[in-house]
């Protein structure tokens, strides 16, 4: 069974792409606090008796985490919104839109040191529709090849 694009998918690959200058602005964040900070490399992260002395390397291991988290993420969200794009191009490019502005949000907020005001509404909820929209396309292609 031949798989056709729809005529919208681009959007979808736009919006794909768009997660490269997501993870510009996380690397240069995190290399931004590691350098303030004074945390040199490859310290992946700063110890508790660091971070209880210099107020910076807190801000430096959540910028980090921040990063990372999207990068544990990433590959699952994209082939979400890649599997949804094949039935609801315009529903996925909005919400891998969603996604992306949630996590520079979410790493903005993130990295001012204090865990607590991180935030995830905006990119959870996008994950949530992107899950429930990616299995409704894969099960919709499915039903098509056997119907």
């Amino acid at each position: 069974m031949p798989i056709e694009l729809p005529e919208k998918y681009p959007l979808v690959i736009a919006a794909a792409t768009s997660t490269v200058f997501l993870n510009v602005y996380q690397y240069l964040n995190v290399r931004n606090h590691r350098r303030a900070s004074g945390i040199k490399y490859p310290q992946l992260y700063a110890e508790q008796a660091e971070v209880a002395k210099n107020p910076l390397a807190l801000k430096f291991n959540c910028a980090q985490r921040a990063h990372q988290n999207t990068l544990e993420s990433i590959s699952y969200v994209l082939m979400m919104g890649f599997v949804t794009g094949l039935k609801y191009p315009v529903t996925s490019a909005s919400l891998l839109t969603a996604w992306i502005l949630g996590r520079v949000s979410y790493t903005y907020y993130y990295s001012k040191g204090d865990p607590t005001k991180r935030g995830f509404s905006l990119f959870n909820t996008a994950l949530t529709g992107l899950m429930l929209t990616s299995v409704a396309s894969a099960g919709q292609l499915v039903y098509e090849l056997y119907k």
